[in-house]
């Protein structure tokens, strides 16, 4: 089985011991049910990665050596909790073609021809909600700062 498209750098085991979380160089983070194997989420960054103590957060590094914080809920599906800029894997200030290739890169992993798992739908509605939240902060902006 192939977990990642590139080399792995990091991983990081839940305290519970049923997910392992794991980083690879084209950053990408995947959650992965360590006794079955399965895929339970996929989100942008990269190792370092550490469980916090109670589980609730896995801590990340990403680009420009800056630190992600990710809360996960407790669920079977671990879906994401965040700002739509935590969630697509970019900086809050970060130019909206940026943010679209941001979108468009998670768009396409969990695309359900590429991705059919239960998981890969409940990511793909955070990814959409996210990326319409970016889109209606950009609309208000540009309405009080114009074009």
């Amino acid at each position: 089985m192939k977990i990642h498209s590139t080399t792995v750098s990091a991983i990081a085991i839940h305290p519970d011991g049923k997910i392992v979380a794991s980083s690879s160089q084209e950053g990408i983070i995947k959650l992965w049910n360590f006794q079955t194997g399965a895929l339970l989420a996929t989100i942008s960054g990269f190792g370092p990665l550490v469980f916090s103590l109670d589980g609730t957060m896995l801590i990340s590094g990403d680009q420009g050596g800056t630190i992600k914080i990710w809360q996960l809920d407790s669920g079977d599906n671990l879906p994401l909790i965040g700002e739509w800029w935590e969630i697509l894997g970019v900086e809050p200030k970060t130019h909206p073609k940026d943010v679209k290739l941001a979108y468009l890169r998670l768009a396409k992993l969990y695309h359900p021809d590429i991705n059919s798992s239960v998981s890969a739908k409940t990511a793909m509605q955070a990814v959409n909600q996210a990326y319409q939240n970016f889109q209606q902060q950009l609309e208000v902006v540009l309405k009080v700062y114009g074009d």
